[in-house]
């Protein structure tokens, strides 16, 4: 069994923790997901919003990703509660901002399609 000397010790430290904050960095980056599957058109959405429906669907926000046919159904209950569940956001206006909020039940209905369309056609369902 060999041992490392301080510095040897301190190097590789150095290049995990950064190998880290690359893993990290490389995570917040994603700035589209697009679902695709070959029972419904691909829909493309924010990475942002496309994490958060896959953690709803209890998958992790790995991206790219798989979710084999059998598993889908399964995949579609948990982000259906999940979406159900989620309180809606109350309607506040602001004079200087033109933009509406967008539930999330608005935005995971597309996914939620391509989704029961997969089951349907017992198909998979991938996302890059």
């Amino acid at each position: 069994m060999t041992t490392l000397n301080s510095e040897a010790a301190r190097s590789l430290n150095r290049k995990f923790a950064l190998r880290k904050q690359i893993l990290i960095l490389h995570k917040e980056a994603v700035l589209l997901v697009t679902f695709t599957t070959n029972a419904y058109a691909d829909i493309t959405m924010f990475g942002d919003v496309a994490i958060k429906l896959l953690k709803m669907m209890g998958h992790s926000a790995t991206v790219p990703g798989a979710i084999l046919a059998e598993d889908i159904p399964g995949a579609l209950d948990r982000l259906t509660n999940a979406i159900n569940a989620e309180k809606p956001l109350p309607q506040v206006q602001d004079k200087d901002e033109d933009e509406q909020v967008v539930s999330m039940a608005h935005r995971g209905l597309p996914l939620i399609n391509l989704l029961t369309a997969a089951v349907k056609a017992n198909c998979n369902v991938m996302w890059k």
